[in-house]
């Protein structure tokens, strides 16, 4: 095996930020018995839907979501409406957020994609002014507020509870890519452009003590360069992103081409570098392969993981890459090997076919299908 050059000179991490319990419970402090479900459907589950997502529907999504038991849910990003037209309406939820928090069993952190400093400054400048709902959605262009609320509960009654006032910006992420053509593609810039971008954005949200979660994307195969991807690459990205300042690394198999040898192989070598609590993976399911992948990430140690309701997602710079692995299939697995998730998997199982349907597009859980099933 040929060591990276961040292998053979290793350089020092941390310190690293230390992190709220509540937002994330290192791998240190949980139990060896429990997995963190990130849940990713109302941001990436849905950026790459071809019909535009009602505003009021989105919102309905994250109540439910809140009421399962989850504790990490990304729920936006402030990213050009241009290039991702589906986020346009980022802006609103964080100030719905702001207004009304869904009540939920656990202290819930929501996170938002910010891809440079003006994303983070837009986000910001809600957090700053803190405004109500209907005064962001009426200065809005394009977005106005729902003008009925969902069949089962008023998006203002009790489904909801008030803000404390000291509540700020949870968390916001970044994203980078493990191969030079796919940053190009994605991002528009190279790899190390991206890490020049990512240092204000990373030091502003630190200054502010707001948690930052770094994406990589096609970290085991890219649909450009092949499923050869460098895993001196991406331990060398990882290890750079948190001197940078960031809590979390999220490594994605954006295209589904991961295999369990190669899996491993990844973590095996990052584990000399990165600790193993501040890795999260985020598995596609293109190829059938997501739940394999995972086992093999828990049998190395990994205990957070990223899924999204009903399978929803894909990417738009990956053709053919279905969506994230569905988070019913993944709590399903987590409880069968006799890791507690905290997650209410019938519950996740109606919101699963609700969303699906309010789509207008199949199920793409086999779990919550089958669950389904039995109640019939």
């Amino acid at each position: 095996m040929i060591l990276t050059r961040t292998l053979l000179h290793r350089p020092q991490l941390l310190p690293i930020r230390h992190v709220p319990r509540y937002r994330t419970i290192a791998s240190s402090q949980r139990s060896a018995a429990q997995a963190r479900i990130v849940e990713v459907g109302p941001r990436d589950g849905l950026q790459n839907e071809e019909t535009i997502v009602p505003l009021a529907t989105k919102l309905e999504l994250i109540r439910k979501l809140s009421e399962t038991g989850l504790r990490d849910i990304e729920v936006g990003a402030f990213v050009s409406p241009k290039w991702v037209p589906q986020m346009k309406n980022s802006a609103e939820i964080l100030a719905y957020l702001y207004s009304n928090r869904p009540k939920s069993p656990e202290a819930i952190s929501y996170s938002f994609l910010v891809p440079n400093i003006k994303g983070l400054q837009n986000a910001l400048a809600v957090s700053a002014t803190r405004p109500n709902f209907s005064e962001v959605a009426k200065s809005s262009a394009t977005i106005t507020p729902p003008q009925t609320p969902p069949a089962d509960g008023d998006l203002h009654g009790s489904h909801f509870t008030e803000i404390p006032k000291e509540l700020k910006l949870d968390e916001i992420s970044v994203f980078a890519a493990a191969t030079e053509t796919f940053s190009r593609k994605n991002l528009n810039c190279s790899i190390s452009e991206s890490l020049e971008r990512f240092k204000p954005v990373i030091a502003l949200a630190t200054s502010k003590d707001i948690r930052v979660r770094a994406y990589i994307s096609v970290v085991l195969g890219c649909p450009y360069e092949g499923q050869n991807v460098s895993s001196g690459h991406v331990v060398d990205l990882s290890a750079e992103l948190l001197r940078m300042g960031a809590d979390e690394i999220s490594l994605g198999d954006t295209t589904g081409m991961g295999t369990a040898p190669r899996t491993s192989a990844l973590l095996r070598i990052l584990k000399r570098v990165v600790p193993i609590d501040k890795i999260a993976m985020h598995f596609h399911d293109t190829y059938g392969q997501a739940l394999v992948n995972t086992e093999v990430a828990v049998t190395e140690g990994i205990r957070t993981f990223d899924s999204s309701v009903s399978g929803l997602g894909g990417c738009p710079y990956a053709k053919g890459a279905t969506g994230n692995v569905a988070t019913e299939d993944l709590v399903y697995f987590m409880h069968s090997i006799g890791l507690d998730t905290g997650v209410d998997i019938e519950r996740m199982a109606d919101i699963g076919s609700w969303i699906s349907k309010e789509l207008g597009r199949e199920n793409g859980s086999r779990v919550g299908k089958a669950l389904l099933a039995k109640r019939r």
